[in-house]
């Protein structure tokens, strides 16, 4: 058991908690808990907090049903405002976690609610743990050290996990969708870091380096990024 070693980190393109994306979560909790975690998946939906409890129910519903498919312990934490992200039960709860989940909705409102806050500390200190942690759409942007105006033209401080990362999630469907929106996040002037178009069902992992998962691909839009030819899962 290698105690102590960093977890993985999976930024996806969509599809958390469907069973096209149940080999790739069951990864993620396999490799945390070979970091001597527990076999406990965390969901955190903040990023759907303002959409309303039916829709909150939704992932809530669609996260057991994964859970039950991996055969793990799932955790369901509401964190929906920052007095929220000081909870220290839940806080604790997060420690022994194999996989921390932020799914999908909106990534400026997850940002505001995580920045600088216990919560937040004490995910980033379980990733470097061993827990792997992984965010879907809204939840990858947010990892960055700026959130991309794709929906809304401005651009916003993510939580700066991977500062020099930028990422466009359903990249497949956006470049459709908001054509003039995609080419101006990938010429704008003030970046100086990597943009990422990440195809829906389909992720980029970062263990001892970053690989591929899924059936889409993974678009270097902007800057540098180094890639492994090996995809994950990896033997």
């Amino acid at each position: 058991m290698n105690q102590n070693q960093p977890g993985a980190l999976a930024l996806v393109g969509s599809g958390e908690y469907l069973p096209e994306a149940q080999e790739l979560e069951t990864e993620l909790l396999r490799f945390g808990i070979s970091r001597g975690k527990r076999n406990t998946y965390i969901q955190i939906p903040t990023a759907a907090g303002k959409e309303g409890e039916d829709r909150l129910d939704f992932w809530r519903q669609r996260g057991a049903d994964q859970a039950a498919r991996i055969g793990c312990e799932v955790k369901y934490l509401p964190v929906l405002t920052r007095e929220d992200a000081h909870n220290q039960s839940w806080i604790e709860e997060i420690k022994s976690a194999g996989l921390i989940y932020f799914s999908g909705g909106d990534p400026v409102h997850l940002a505001e609610v995580f920045a600088d806050t216990p919560m937040w500390r004490a995910i980033v200190q379980a990733w470097h743990e061993g827990a792997s942690l992984a965010g879907c759409s809204a939840g990858a942007m947010a990892f960055g050290g700026k959130i991309i105006g794709i929906r809304r033209s401005h651009i916003t401080e993510g939580l700066g996990l991977i500062p020099d990362i930028e990422v466009i999630p359903h990249y497949d469907k956006f470049l459709g969708w908001l054509p003039d929106r995609v080419t101006a996040a990938i010429v704008r002037k003030d970046a100086n870091t990597a943009l990422l178009g990440i195809d829906e069902n389909t992720a980029v992992v970062l263990t001892d380096q970053w690989r591929k998962y899924g059936t889409g691909k993974v678009h270097v839009l902007r800057g540098e990024f180094e890639l492994s030819e090996e995809l994950f899962p990896y033997n």
